[in-house]
């Protein structure tokens, strides 16, 4: 189970110390990833050395609502920096107004980019906000825009990630793409249910040795 946790610390007050034992402890757990923030990617390249863990960092977290172009250009920089996987955040509230005809297009552009220098992007649609016809939508939406990995949650909405959601991603996207849980997954029992329902990865803030 450990080859399907992302150990993750996205704490604003953590400190480069709290980032170099993240990195460590993944490696000792030989975990699929470590998710941290865009800042610390370059210092985690570097301590990640010839690690198979895989380096994972987001953008546009928490909100996703920066311009597309402040966006392109912050996915560039961390895949620049050593970035394996890039956890997009996708603008809701421009998916909520109906703006699909510019949302898509964002993602499809980061999509080309991670994929130019065979890297995988995940985006996360956050699921808390959305009705499950818009879950449907966004799914559909991202698989169209070339994502590898659809993300239930940031961890800052009030739900994180749900049986049933993944559940209906899983029915959505069939294996067209793969799905990562996210946010509020504390125990083995509930990612087992995740990973049974659906999921390709966890996402977590928890120690891994929770998940071995």
């Amino acid at each position: 189970m450990l080859e399907k946790i992302e150990y993750t610390l996205l704490r604003p007050n953590a400190h480069q110390a709290d980032f170099e034992k993240l990195v460590d402890t993944a490696m000792d757990f030989s975990v699929a990833g470590v998710c941290l923030p865009p800042w610390w990617v370059k210092m985690a390249r570097r301590h990640l050395g010839i690690s198979k863990t895989r380096l994972v960092t987001v953008v546009g977290f928490p909100f996703g609502y920066e311009k597309s172009h402040v966006k392109l250009e912050e996915v560039s920089d961390v895949l620049e920096d050593g970035a394996d996987e890039v956890d997009l955040v996708m603008n809701i509230s421009a998916f909520k107004t109906g703006m699909l005809s510019w949302v898509k297009p964002e993602i499809a552009k980061a999509a080309a980019m991670c994929h130019e220098g065979e890297k995988l992007l995940k985006v996360i649609i956050e699921t808390a906000y959305l009705s499950e016809e818009e879950i449907i939508t966004a799914s559909k939406m991202c698989m169209d825009a070339g994502v590898d990995f659809l993300k239930t949650s940031t961890g800052y909405a009030p739900e994180g990630a749900k049986v049933s959601i993944i559940e209906l991603i899983r029915k959505t996207v069939g294996h067209r793409a793969y799905i990562k849980a996210s946010g509020g997954i504390k125990t083995k029992d509930f990612a087992l249910s995740l990973i049974e329902a659906g999921a390709d990865r966890i996402g977590t803030s928890s120690h891994p040795e929770v998940f071995a």
